[in-house]
């Protein structure tokens, strides 16, 4: 699948995953995404941890409510640091915003489905807290995201989008597309 392929035909998948495991070497080019994505100042405030072992994804998924992804057979948690890269700017969610798309098309490349988990997850509830505690990540990362990675049961729902001129102008807002 060609770049634009894959830009273009990415949805979030919310349904349920075949009961298929994800090799390894699949997880492994889904994280090689992500980390090749760009970083503010080079600070690479992005860390990722793939969960394929059933008794770990059970033991995150009993702290993640409302439930999500319960079925895929694989899922890449997406931590951050809070580094300043310049002046007193820090860029770690534009880092894990660029590394969490750049996983999302690889994982479509590939021939399976995801969808970006944030919210909930960062929420008051503090989700992200609680799955890191299971996971073991250190003081000074936070973990922000988790992407569900497996086969689709099902078909992802196309969403409606605005009219490509209803967003997109040359020169100047509102101009003729």
């Amino acid at each position: 699948m060609d770049t634009m392929d894959a830009i273009l035909s990415r949805r979030s998948y919310r349904g349920k995953y075949l009961p298929q495991p994800v090799p390894r070497e699949d997880l492994k080019k889904i994280m090689e995404a992500g980390l090749a994505a760009p970083s503010g100042c080079n600070k690479q405030t992005v860390s990722l941890i793939a969960v394929d072992d059933p008794e770990m994804l059970a033991k995150l998924r009993s702290v993640i409510d409302p439930r999500k992804g319960e079925t895929a057979p694989a899922m890449i948690c997406v931590l951050t640091q809070r580094i300043i890269a310049y002046r007193d700017r820090c860029f770690n969610v534009q880092d894990y915003a660029a590394a969490i798309e750049n996983m999302l098309l690889a994982i479509v490349s590939l021939g399976y489905q995801s969808c970006w988990f944030e919210g909930h997850i960062t929420d008051t509830d503090r989700i992200g807290d609680k799955m890191a505690r299971i996971l073991g990540v250190p003081e000074g990362y936070e973990l922000v995201c988790f992407l569900p990675v497996g086969r689709a049961e099902g078909e992802a729902q196309e969403p409606t989008k605005k009219a490509f001129g209803e967003r997109a102008f040359f020169n100047a807002f509102g101009s003729e597309a």
